[in-house]
């Protein structure tokens, strides 16, 4: 199929559309729960409807070729992340409908320091037979005690009388499902129409979506706008948006709230916005992978190094969240065969095409810096030996492409290197919105009670243990986004979460759990869970046929006869 290009919205024609919105807002604010679950009921079935055009068309526009299993990230980061998130959403909707406990079933537990933390994956048997041995929790904010953690969820839906409002989104151009899940929470979490405007990079999604959404459109709750910079300026600052959410850098954040030019580093330095919405953010950052030293065989070390180089490759290396820092144990006697084994995976995975704009040039400009750096086909590149002290221009400048940076830190054992590490991510790096930790199980369980606790000390909005956080984003009842606390003027990762299928007002953090190899491997390790390789490793040739299945079972009501086909293929991959 060809890959439809928009033209951008002329102005006068965005005027009307916002004007539909306003006129809309307070009918959608007032909107009973069983009707909103009915769109969303629809919007669901559309998805089923179209998942095929929507995947064939993003293959074509990333120059996937056919039939590669990087099919399978299109799959799982487009229809199936929606149809596992809304499927979650309306659920929890059904809940509060009748007037229920959000929680009813749900395992909650208190840190001896008091932070209540809450069991969010897995929800069903679905959940336990397709990622099992995968757990995810999410950890409240400090203030949050288990008495009052009812009272932050669910805001929206505990106000009297609502106030309707209309809201920008401005959509992420890399992962097909950030947009219309934004919208989502937006309209569902906040109560607030929406205008979409979509990312030029992938644009040709918007007819797709504008179909699978019309239900909304309809009523004049959702509307989608086209368009680059200056359309994005016009609706940023237009009298009728009164908030924004984006996914994207933190420049262009930048640019919206203090503007371009000589003036607006003055008004960020002062905080002195030139634009006063409210606006929420998901924006990345330099995100770190830690291995902890323990006893990892041969096999470990490779299945681990196939892991890393899918924290880097995944989506051609065009994520927020991918790894960009590797951080070894200097003393480790397997550091160095770890390195040998992620460079064998780098050149054995298929090359991927440099589809975002500016990717060539960012790798250039990394290159430049770097002084030592291995090419891995035209696209991929490797700095190692990067001295973990001083202002290294790898720890502040998010790379947003196929480069991965690795540095070591010093500790005599896992425990000293891991409090090194952590102190490294908190207050090195740039940015707050993932931390992939890979520790050995038998390490983890000699740490006993010391490694949650080092866990606690993260300040990232996911963390990923054993477990590439972008599995988080997945995982539609745990929310998204960066460690809360950022400053308007100092944003790094963003502020607000989006997902949060469970309407959590206060989020802390999620940690997402997941086996230290694949079954059957992770027998030998003490692991005794049934996952296979997942999916989303850049080595599973399964990985296309396995995510089509999966998101065919997530759009049918008849999900059993989907399950002996998956297993078939997943435990092939």
């Amino acid at each position: 199929m060809a890959v439809d290009i928009q033209t951008p919205s002329p102005f006068d024609e965005i005027d009307q559309l916002l004007e539909t919105l306003n006129d809309h807002n307070q009918e959608w604010a007032d909107l009973s729960i069983r009707e909103r679950i009915d769109l969303l009921e629809q919007v669901h079935s559309n998805i089923g409807t179209h998942a095929q055009r929507w995947v064939e068309a993003a293959v074509e526009a990333k120059q996937i070729p056919s039939g590669s299993p990087w099919e399978g990230e299109e799959w799982a980061s487009g229809p199936w992340a929606c149809l596992y998130g809304i499927d979650h959403l309306i659920k929890s909707l059904k809940v509060l409908d009748a007037g229920k406990d959000l929680l009813s079933g749900t395992k909650i537990r208190t840190r001896a320091d008091g932070q209540v933390i809450v069991r969010v994956h897995p929800a069903d048997i679905y959940d336990q037979l397709l990622l099992n041995g995968v757990e995810a929790e999410v950890w409240m904010q400090p203030e949050v005690t288990r008495l009052t953690l009812k009272d932050h969820m669910a805001e929206f839906y505990r106000e009297e009388n609502p106030v309707g409002k209309v809201a920008l989104v401005l959509g992420a151009g890399n992962i097909a499902a950030i947009a219309p899940l934004d919208v989502i929470y937006k309209l569902y979490a906040e109560g607030q129409v929406c205008i979409l405007k979509m990312n030029p990079v992938n644009d040709y999604l918007g007819p797709i979506l504008e179909d699978i959404f019309e239900p909304f459109v309809a009523r004049g709750f959702l509307e989608f706008a086209y368009g680059g910079v200056e359309v994005g300026k016009y609706l940023s600052f237009h009298d009728i948006v009164e908030e924004i959410h984006i996914t994207g850098s933190e420049r262009t954040h930048d640019a919206i709230v203090f503007g371009v030019g000589d003036d607006a580093a003055d008004r960020k330095k002062k905080d002195n916005p030139l634009n006063p919405r409210r606006v929420t953010s998901e924006l990345g950052g330099v995100g770190p992978t830690i291995i902890v030293p323990g006893p990892w065989s041969d096999s470990d070390i490779a299945f681990q190094a196939e892991h890393v180089v899918t924290q880097k490759m995944h989506n051609g290396g065009f994520n927020c969240v991918a790894s960009q820092v590797l951080v070894l144990p200097e003393t480790w006697d397997k550091s160095a065969k770890f390195m040998d084994a992620l460079r064998k995976t780098f050149n054995s995975i298929e090359p991927r095409a440099p589809y975002y704009p500016g990717a060539m040039d960012r790798l250039e400009r990394a290159e430049k810096q770097a002084e030592n750096a291995e090419h891995f086909g035209d696209s991929r590149l490797l700095i190692t030996d990067i001295p973990s002290e001083g202002d290294q221009y790898e720890f502040s400048n998010e790379f947003f492409c196929g480069v991965l940076a690795q540095t070591s830190l010093p500790g005599d054992d896992a425990e000293a290197f891991l409090r090194n590490a952590i102190d490294f991510a908190n207050d090195t790096l740039h940015g707050t919105l993932g931390c992939n930790i890979i520790i050995h199980p038998k390490t983890m369980k000699k740490l006993g009670s010391k490694f949650e606790d080092l866990v606690a000390e993260l300040r990232y909005g996911t963390i990923g243990i054993n477990s590439w956080v972008g599995a988080g984003f997945l995982l539609g009842r745990a929310p998204w986004g960066a460690f809360p606390g950022h400053e308007r003027n100092d944003i790094q990762s963003g502020v607000g979460v989006v997902h949060n299928a469970l309407l959590f007002d206060k989020p802390q953090k999620t940690v997402v759990k997941a086996p230290f190899r694949q079954f059957p491997a992770s027998i030998a390790t003490g692991e005794f869970t049934l996952l296979p390789r997942p999916p989303w490793f850049a080595t599973n040739e399964m990985a296309g046929e396995v995510m089509m299945r999966v998101s065919k079972l997530a759009a049918d009501d008849s999900k059993w006869k989907h399950i002996p086909g998956i297993f078939a293929k997943a435990l092939r991959g």
